[in-house]
């Protein structure tokens, strides 16, 4: 294994032992007068889910089966919980400094009580918003559109994470959703895969059910290319989906290409791909480009609608907030870079923790006009 890699397992995991300690530490100051034994189980307890999620992540690399896959949902549901319970301890420390310099008498197994008690219903209220996929309609006009795209449909799906936690099931779900709305070409703006060991085969099968008049068409994202990405461009090719790997098509008189998310973190290699692809201005043109960046370089080489997916709108508060300040307005929705149009999805499935708190999943719906 490389270094970096080692380096930034053994980061989070001295992160979450941090949080798991700061957790323990919380709990037992605020509830005074536990028994040795309930410290004892709750240190034990706490030691083993500060380790859970590294480990099942890790298996999850290696091995593919129901133990594992249920060791997963198990260690990314605590993930997503303990995250909560992270600011439930600080607002009780809060409170308490708040309540004691305003000369009132704190009670703080109340305080604990309350605040985890919220943050547990908050992952309850994540975990099922999560299943709920929403529809997200948007009119897109584009410069140089032939007559023949005006009141077209395109869906475009990112982020389904096909793994331990979204499995057939999952893809099935999206499937019916493309069969209902009757998109005439759908777009897949990469991490269909969540990069763990698995079978693609089987996951992607409800896609091949799908049969838009324009076709179906797919660029990488950074989780299709953990694991062996050219196996699943064989198996969606084999599906009928196109995989475009640094390429562009033109359907219809439209121009559809892709870049590679290895690629676009590079921009020389990404602007030399660009201008490989040799877009022609006089022709309207979409780009499959993952991530919500780079795009003075995608502005740059003519393109007039970008699709992306990736920040998940941050997925999980306040991740939110992070994610904003990473991407700007381009964290989601329809928005504008000079002569270029970016539209992110925050995505259908999940990465991690299988909730959603701030956001929503979502599968857009585009109308060409």
């Amino acid at each position: 294994m490389k270094a970096w890699p080692v380096v930034g397992i053994f980061s989070m995991q001295l992160l979450l032992t941090a949080a798991h300690w700061f957790l323990y530490s919380t709990w037992i100051a605020f509830h005074p007068g536990l028994s040795p034994q309930s410290i004892l189980a709750l240190r034990i307890l706490l030691t083993l889910f500060a380790i859970s999620f590294i480990a099942a992540a890790l298996l999850s690399f290696r091995f593919s089966n129901w133990a594992v896959s249920a060791l997963y949902k198990l260690a990314a549901t605590w993930l997503g919980a303990l995250n909560f319970f992270f600011l439930a301890a600080c607002l009780c420390w809060i409170s308490d400094f708040v309540l004691r310099i305003s000369h009132t008498d704190p009670n703080p197994p109340l305080l604990a009580n309350l605040f985890f008690g919220f943050g547990a219903l908050t992952a309850v209220y994540g975990l099922i918003n999560a299943r709920f996929i929403r529809l997200r309609r948007i009119a897109v006009r584009l410069p140089n559109l032939p007559e023949s795209w005006h009141g077209r449909t395109g869906m475009l799906i990112s982020d389904l994470h096909l793994g331990p936690v979204n499995g057939r099931a999952f893809c099935r779900k999206i499937a019916k959703l493309a069969v209902r709305l009757k998109p005439e070409i759908l777009f897949i703006a990469g991490d269909l895969f969540d990069g763990s060991k698995a079978d693609p085969v089987p996951m992607i099968a409800p896609l091949k059910q799908l049969a838009p008049p324009l076709g179906i068409y797919y660029s990488t994202g950074n989780h299709d290319e953990f694991a062996n990405v050219a196996l699943y461009n064989a198996v969606l090719e084999e599906a009928g989906i196109h995989v475009l790997e640094n390429k562009k098509i033109v359907i219809d008189d439209v121009q559809i290409a892709g870049v590679n998310f290895g690629d676009t973190t590079y921009p020389l290699r990404l602007r030399m791909l660009l201008d490989g692809l040799a877009l022609d201005p006089e022709k309207a043109s979409i780009l499959l480009n993952h991530v919500p960046n780079r795009l003075p370089i995608i502005e740059g080489a003519g393109v007039g609608l970008q699709l992306s997916g990736h920040t998940h709108g941050g997925q999980i508060f306040p991740f939110t907030w992070f994610t904003r300040r990473a991407f700007g307005k381009f964290t989601y929705g329809l928005q504008k870079f000079g002569n270029l149009q970016v539209c992110t999805s925050s995505g259908a499935g999940t990465w991690g923790p299988p909730m959603r708190v701030g956001t929503a999943p979502e599968v857009v719906l585009l109308r060409f006009e």
